[in-house]
């Protein structure tokens, strides 16, 4: 699934594709904004660790889970 961060005071955002549920990414992300953890982590396919201090979030937009396309037909 597609998880973008927005970093404040920083023109890019952060996409990365991670292999864990919405429920676990949601529940790493209120983890941080609440204050448990200093860091939101994140892991994403390739198994590379995103980490974000949790005072510079600006927002977290979760995808649906993407499917694998496979072909050359239009997209």
């Amino acid at each position: 699934m597609e998880v973008k961060i927005g970093v404040l005071h920083t023109p890019r955002e952060i996409v990365l594709e991670s292999g864990q549920s919405a429920e676990a990414v949601e529940s790493a992300v209120s983890e941080a904004l609440s204050g448990k953890a200093q860091l939101l982590s994140l892991t994403d396919e390739k198994g590379r660790k995103v980490l974000v201090p949790a005072e510079r979030l600006a927002y977290v937009e979760i995808g649906e889970p993407s499917v694998r396309k496979v072909g050359f037909g239009p997209l």
